[in-house]
């Protein structure tokens, strides 16, 4: 399997192709790809899916990928690895966990608000005009439509979560109502969870069970510190503030949790992943 890698933080690409290699690969990156014209077959993780244009895709580091062109298709391609978190604000780097650290994304196009299509084609059309016609600020502007096409982006993942109180057997809704609010723990407690879907305590737990395979507590705890790793990771936060922004009481509860689960403190954790020695 070939494992593609970007050098830079982001990545801008416009292509046009009537011709594109079956051999399907993965990503060590996050790819959003807007389709402005054209149409064929987008294959992701076995499954097949038709494109047109005015389609927009996210692609996921662990997701497996490739298309098959039936007309002639341009494709705009937006890239990030993980050292774009770093340089974000910490309110805009919420943004991006909404769709970079959200598990439960199905393949497909992910913009249900109609009116968003013509809005991502002028800002894509926009960037691929920046791209090649080098101006004062262009830094700038580009930083700024990148931006703009994310929070769009958020934005319409989050539709499917508008209406949670009627409460489907899919378990993508009950995973966003975590999602959402896993900086506000008072309302990730089970009754207050249960009653936003207006269902009991007890039935939520065996349903959320029931179709992730994880319990309600052991999902929440996971998720809260994968976000925490994240602030260690690309953020220069201090510990204290790390605490208070999920919720927890102080630094004593943070370093207890992150330590129950990782077997090093957060202070330790980070050191390790400023010197890349985390997967050694």
């Amino acid at each position: 399997m070939i494992i593609k890698k970007i050098l830079m933080p982001f990545e801008v690409e416009s292509r046009t192709v009537d011709f594109y290699t079956a051999n399907e690969f993965r990503h060590a990156y996050f790819e959003m790809i807007f389709i402005l014209s054209g149409t064929g077959v987008q294959i992701i993780n076995s499954n097949r899916l038709a494109y047109s244009e005015d389609k927009l895709f996210i692609i996921f580091p662990q997701d497996v990928h490739g298309f098959e062109i039936t007309k002639t298709t341009h494709f705009f391609s937006l890239r990030f690895n993980e050292s774009y978190l770093s340089e974000q604000p910490a309110a805009w780097l919420r943004k991006l966990e909404y769709i970079f650290h959200n598990h439960d994304h199905m393949p497909g196009c992910i913009l249900k608000n109609v009116a968003d299509k013509p809005l991502i084609r002028s800002l894509t059309e926009a960037l691929i005009r920046e791209q090649n016609n080098k101006s004062v600020y262009q830094d700038d502007v580009v930083q700024q439509l990148i931006n703009t096409i994310i929070t769009i982006a958020a934005r319409n993942m989050s539709i499917k979560n508008v209406y949670p109180q009627v409460l489907s057997a899919h378990p993508l809704s009950l995973q966003g109502y975590v999602h959402r609010n896993i900086y506000q723990p008072e309302l990730l407690r089970a009754d207050v969870f249960a009653s936003f879907f207006n269902i009991s305590p007890t039935y939520l737990s065996e349903l959320f069970k029931s179709k992730t395979g994880i319990a309600l507590k052991n999902y929440i705890d996971s998720y809260r510190l994968q976000l925490i790793e994240a602030r260690l990771k690309h953020t220069d936060n201090r510990l204290n503030e790390i605490a208070s922004e999920f919720g927890l009481t102080d630094t004593s509860h943070l370093n207890k949790i992150f330590k129950k689960d990782k077997g090093i403190s957060p202070s330790a954790f980070r050191a390790y992943a400023r010197k890349g020695m985390l997967n050694k």
